[in-house]
């Protein structure tokens, strides 16, 4: 069955004005003005775009989809992600990582949820390893996960300035970094190295220190939580001006926004002021990992759940509360992420890539419905396709 999308206002995420979409066979066949379609014996949905805004469907460049290990005991272990967790929020393209917890959360574990939320809909890739070094792998390399397993496509969420890591010198993230790049090479993939920064006062001086002395491009590395402060995000404007894309968090807490945090739409704010280029920076989720919030002393004292839908919310704060561009949010949102990670059908409507699409009301910014490689998840605000073992609220 072909699928038409008639007179939507299209955001590729640059504004297209108002177009047809035609879905065929899981992608974008093509995008036009008045489309006609008139194929004897094949069925045509056709779909009125009116009112409706059409974009990429969302990249979330971490979540946790099969929960994470809480900072606060085995009972604050966090719930692995369902599919409507993302899909009713325009989410169709996640990549999976293991945070703090690689003992009890594992990667034969996750490999296997990323596989089910595929056969459900989405498109799921993976980071091998986790916070800690020496990295853990299923086929004892860095190299050989993302070379011989098709859903690796790099390394992370491997933690540095953080109390919670395993602290790495500079030599071993040199040698992750060149095993990831090496191996992204050899299978063309990027093979980035997905960074978890903390709270510590060295930053990314680390990454600096990789770059200055070995033949590692700075657009090997991809660091996450850059929006936990202001001096945080400053820290990281000068590798973003090489080329390097800087992630900010959308899933936050009152508690850790009145400590300083930034939220993800402030965060793509103020680089925006300060003449960052909005190509590099992405938002993402955390989805499903505990955000533990500890004192001065490093107790625990506070733990919630980061959500999918946080990345939804946080372009909806970034176009509503600080007047961004909606094609500017966008590229946060989709195509910043796809292009760094190599997600070549991702992140953009155009001919040829996937059909993932998000219709949206112009008015309200309200989904409306979701597609997923060419099949429609969300239809009128509700759920068309729900989780294999989905329970009712």
């Amino acid at each position: 069955m072909l699928t038409l999308i008639k007179g939507a206002e299209v955001y590729a995420p640059e504004y297209l004005n108002r177009k047809d979409i035609l879905i065929a066979d899981g992608r974008i066949a093509a995008i036009a003005e008045n489309l006609e379609i008139d194929i004897s014996g094949v069925e045509i949905e056709t779909v009125d775009g009116k009112g409706l805004y059409a974009f990429p469907g969302f990249v979330d460049p971490l979540a946790h989809i099969t929960g994470g290990g809480g900072e606060g005991g085995f009972h604050t272990r966090t719930p692995a992600m369902e599919l409507t967790d993302a899909s009713m929020f325009g989410v169709t393209t996640l990549v999976a990582g293991l945070g703090t917890d690689a003992t009890t959360r594992t990667l034969p574990d996750m490999l296997a949820k990323a596989h089910g939320l595929c056969n459900e809909g989405l498109s799921i890739y993976c980071y091998t390893g986790s916070y800690e070094v020496p990295i853990r792998t299923l086929l004892g390399s860095v190299r050989d996960d993302i070379m011989m397993i098709d859903k690796f496509i790099g390394v992370g969420e491997v933690a540095i300035a953080d109390h919670r890591g395993s602290h790495p010198t500079v030599h071993e993230l040199a040698r992750i970094a060149a095993e990831a790049r090496v191996g992204g090479m050899l299978s063309g993939k990027r093979g980035i190295v997905f960074l978890h920064v903390g709270e510590d006062e060295d930053k990314l001086n680390l990454v600096r220190n990789v770059t200055e002395n070995f033949a590692v491009p700075i657009t090997q590395f991809y660091p996450t939580h850059m929006n936990r402060s202001a001096e945080l995000l400053r820290d990281g404007y000068d590798l973003a001006k090489k080329g390097m894309v800087m992630d900010v968090t959308a899933s936050t807490t009152p508690e850790l926004l009145a400590q300083g945090e930034l939220s993800a739409a402030a965060a793509l704010a103020q680089a925006l002021q300060d003449g960052i280029a909005h190509t590099q920076i992405s938002f993402s989720s955390d989805g499903n990992a505990s955000l533990p919030d500890f004192d001065e002393s490093g107790t625990l004292v506070g733990l919630q759940v980061g959500q999918v839908r946080s990345v939804y919310d946080a372009f909806v704060e970034a176009v509503n509360s600080y007047d961004i561009d909606i094609s500017i949010a966008l590229h946060a949102v989709s195509s910043n992420a796809a292009r760094y990670l190599g997600l070549k059908r991702k992140g953009a409507l155009a001919a040829g890539a996937d059909a993932d699409i998000v219709l949206v009301k112009r008015d309200s910014l309200a989904i409306d419905s979701v597609w997923a490689n060419g099949k429609r998840l969300v239809g009128g605000g509700k759920a068309l396709v729900k989780s294999t073992f989905y329970r009712e609220p």
